[in-house]
């Protein structure tokens, strides 16, 4: 007999549609966490010495938030050439766009071989990996949902965060086996550009993967042919200014959350309560691969209960929990995992669903762009500084303003989901 569907019922040319939206950003996350991880091991080759040796390294980390705040121009950019030239015209340029990022940082001189070019080179592969993320989204996304039939755009939705994971278990566990095979000497010589030339290769992959795809913005194909009016650049503002600023309200609560339970939150554990490094290591991979799994099947909840529910549990839940939660921290492995654990669930309950609530919000027309700008820019805003906020208030003796900081902004989602927010899940994309 003939299998014309995957375990979750998708047929398998939707599943090649998943596939393509996926692959790219896999590489897209891949390559964006990838310099986190190695930058310890290039700070020190790429910037000029320094007495102090946590000063390269803050270098490389500065340059990491330049990054952030190319993501919503590349929502902006990227979103209008998806509305205009569609979804999968648009996926192919982000992809070749981190894969050329990837290549540059690879092939980043050192200080004492190129001298100030050298940070030159690496600041400008990291605006064109935030260009590329930003775009990532807003083309993504969009394609994700359209692809998807009637009542499955919550299951097609999760892959999002699903391809997000993988991207982000790849890049940490390669270097880390790098880190393992290789002295620390040989890591800071050659072995961090590994991982980058890895994934410029997989861009390609990625690359040959998309070009099956199937356009899914039929408005695209109208301009194309001239028989629709090419959208302007800032048309979503201008037409939906409201559904652009409930972008920035859904949005707000699920970006801090997500940077501090899947980034910061064991950074966090050993600021405040000396918890192990290696440990919470083990404890982050944990959660992660538990979060990977929890998507598509809060997903499929979200098909059956709606999106409002779902994204009102979650914020509840912020806005009550991280208090206590965070002050109940210990140094042990329980601990954190049962934290980080408990928050993963609920904070999947906006994850799963983001690109579908936000993509449900606009008309085709102007869908890549409305969706991508406004998101992009409160995650730049607010969930890229997450971490430094926290770390900042440890500094100061106010590590405990920090949850207080989280519920306080999930409080302002959940007011934006209970009053302004309709359900979307049975209305049939404009």
């Amino acid at each position: 007999m003939t299998i014309t569907s995957s375990p979750l019922g998708i047929p398998r040319s939707r599943g090649r549609q998943l596939l393509a939206a996926s692959v790219g950003n896999v590489v897209e996350w891949y390559d964006w966490y990838a310099y986190s991880f190695l930058a310890v091991y290039f700070s020190s080759q790429v910037f000029p010495e320094n007495d102090n040796p946590l000063v390269p390294v803050l270098s490389a980390f500065a340059i990491f938030a330049v990054g952030f705040f190319m993501r919503p121009l590349g929502g902006l950019l990227v979103g209008s050439f998806a509305d205009r030239f569609g979804r999968k015209a648009a996926m192919t340029f982000t992809i070749i766009l981190m894969g050329a990022g990837s290549l540059l940082l690879a092939v980043t001189p050192t200080y004492a071989a190129a001298g100030v070019l050298a940070p030159i080179i690496l600041t400008l592969a990291r605006l064109i990996q935030g260009l590329s993320v930003g775009g990532e989204f807003a083309a993504a996304t969009t394609f994700l949902v359209e692809s998807a039939p009637p009542g499955r755009r919550g299951l097609f939705s999760s892959f999002q965060y699903v391809s997000t994971t993988i991207g982000q278990l790849l890049a940490s566990g390669l270097a880390a086996l790098l880190a393992t095979m290789l002295s620390k000497a040989d890591m800071s010589s050659y072995g961090w550009r590994i991982p980058f030339v890895i994934g410029a290769v997989i861009s390609l992959v990625g690359l040959w993967i998309r070009k099956g795809a199937d356009e899914t913005s039929a408005v695209s194909q109208e301009i194309q042919e001239g028989r629709a009016e090419r959208p302007k650049l800032f048309e979503f503002l201008v037409r939906y200014p409201t559904k652009a600023a409930m972008i920035v309200g859904i949005t707000v609560a699920g970006t801090v959350a997500y940077y501090t339970w899947t980034t910061f939150l064991p950074t966090y554990a050993q600021q405040n309560v000396g918890f192990d490094p290696a440990m919470s290591l083990q404890v982050g991979t944990i959660s992660l691969l538990f979060f990977m799994v929890l998507q598509p099947l809060l997903g499929m909840l979200s098909d059956r209960i709606g999106r409002r529910p779902m994204l009102i549990a979650f914020g509840l839940a912020f806005t009550l929990l991280p208090v206590p939660m965070l002050g109940a921290l210990s140094n042990s492995f329980g601990s954190l995992l049962t934290i980080q654990l408990i928050g993963m669930v609920f904070l999947g309950c906006f994850t799963s669903i983001s690109a579908a609530v936000n993509s449900e919000l606009f008309p085709t027309r102007v869908r890549a762009s409305g969706a991508g700008f406004p998101y992009s820019l409160t995650v730049a805003i607010f969930g890229g500084t997450a971490p430094l906020i926290g770390t900042a208030l440890k500094d100061a003796g106010n590590s405990g303003l920090f949850p207080w900081y989280m519920s306080a902004l999930a409080l302002v989602s959940t007011l934006v989901y209970v009053f302004a927010l309709k359900e979307t899940k049975d209305q049939p994309l404009s």
